[in-house]
């Protein structure tokens, strides 16, 4: 879809570059630089290898340049059921305040829709006071009530599994 100077896609593997560079990007907004350590070859396999776990939308200009991303999965809720996880919209520094962030959410909003989601989650930082207004300008809620839980790599590594749950854990040949 193109809107004036811009197309809004569904993102394809050999965007994936320019992708991982606006990932970096945002990372150095949110004053975290040092914290991606996911690579080209990783996202080539967890998005388009033999059993792909994201999806995204890019947006380019003129130029064919991709100045903006919306990276999501299907997430599950014991509550709720199926829903999307917007894990990172982002717009290139130069190209804010002008509604493309607006148009990466709308298709966001519209896959959820398509693919039968009933709730479309993020995350926002509580400093990101850019973001937060975006968000609640387009209705969202922005709850204030719930705190995140994250083991890292090396936690994941060094956690001692009960060997019972290593078993259940183990594959059994397809998917969940």
């Amino acid at each position: 879809m193109a809107t004036d100077n811009y197309t809004i896609r569904r993102g394809v593997e050999a965007d994936l570059p320019q992708v991982l560079g606006l990932i970096h990007e945002l990372a150095l907004y949110e004053r975290a630089p040092e914290a991606v350590t996911n690579t080209l070859a990783a996202m080539q396999r967890d998005g388009f290898g033999p059993a792909p776990i994201f999806g995204f939308f890019v947006l380019e200009n003129e130029a064919a340049e991709i100045i903006g991303l919306a990276l999501f999965y299907t997430a599950y809720s014991t509550w709720k059921g199926r829903m999307l996880y917007l894990e990172d919209l982002v717009v290139t520094e130069s190209a804010r305040r002008g509604g493309l962030g607006r148009l990466l959410f709308d298709a966001v909003v519209a896959e959820a829709r398509a693919t039968g989601a009933v709730r479309l989650k993020w995350q926002v930082l509580n400093w990101n006071e850019p973001a937060i207004g975006f968000y609640q300008k387009l209705g969202a809620t922005i709850e204030q009530d719930w705190f995140n839980g994250n083991l890292d790599e090396s936690q994941l590594a060094s956690y001692a599994v009960a060997p019972a749950a290593a078993e259940a854990a183990r594959p059994v040949g397809r998917g969940f």
